[in-house]
């Protein structure tokens, strides 16, 4: 009987055309990033986490395109932009180095103060809690899909007829067969490798043919699988990323 945990992982390997953990998380991702611009960002627990983290670049772009709330994401920056403000500019302007004279020698421990000033700025800017929840998303659909390919015959062929998951998932995979017992790791791996295999090798076939195409004596044959192979090709080494096919109907247009 398919549980309720079940459904989303066995919904992504039936409906999607290549990487169905790329389907996975860009539901996921859709879901936080309308989470994090609906009721709970004026939810003290919420906001106390927004104003210390933001987001990252990635989702500070994503949350800037969404016109679901324009008001609740001036409101988290707003916030935001006080806390980092309160944690760093004062330090900034301490960390400034005095100018080296006749009376005052130089020091190198003005370069240690701005490096860890900078590791401090970089390491805010790279907090992010949609990061953090759909880590901890992956990691559980990662956890459910082995449980269900060693247990579940149906899906077990599923699994292994998948065209291919994309390598950063390929990566999330082989961590969690890394918890599995030897036997059960054994076939899962397999399974695993054999569709990451068949990728790469129509990957490097398609993108040689493309690249083979702009030989003028190869301009009257087809374009075949090949037209947009660079495309397929990011999203395998990538993940999902749909501006890809975006910027390639932008230029065909």
């Amino acid at each position: 009987m398919e549980k309720i945990y079940m459904i989303p992982v066995n919904d992504a390997y039936n409906s999607a055309d290549e990487c169905p953990f790329c389907f996975l998380k860009n539901k996921a991702e859709n879901d936080y990033l309308e989470y994090y611009l609906g009721p709970s960002l004026m939810e003290p627990d919420t906001r106390k986490i927004t104003n210390k983290t933001g987001f990252c670049p990635e989702h500070m772009g994503k949350l800037n395109k969404s016109v679901t709330n324009r008001l609740g994401l001036g409101l988290v920056m707003h916030t935001h932009l006080k806390d980092f403000h309160d944690d760093i500019s004062k330090d900034i302007i301490a960390a400034a180095p005095s100018k080296a004279g006749l009376l005052k020698g130089r020091s190198s421990d003005y370069k240690s103060k701005l490096n860890d000033i900078a590791d401090r700025i970089d390491k805010r800017v790279a907090m992010c809690p949609i990061c953090e929840k759909l880590n901890d998303t992956m990691r559980h659909y990662s956890e459910v899909t082995a449980w269900m390919f060693i247990h579940n015959d149906e899906f077990r062929k599923k699994f292994s007829e998948t065209k291919y998951h994309c390598l950063p998932h390929t990566s999330v995979l082989l961590r969690q067969a890394a918890k599995l017992s030897q036997n059960e790791a054994a076939d899962f791996v397999s399974a695993l490798a054999s569709s990451s295999d068949l990728a790469f090798n129509e990957l490097i076939g398609d993108v040689e043919y493309f690249t083979l195409k702009f030989d003028y004596r190869n301009s009257d044959k087809p374009w075949g699988n090949s037209k947009n192979a660079i495309q397929r090709s990011m999203r395998f080494l990538s993940s999902d990323r749909r501006d890809f096919d975006e910027q390639l109907g932008k230029k065909q247009s």
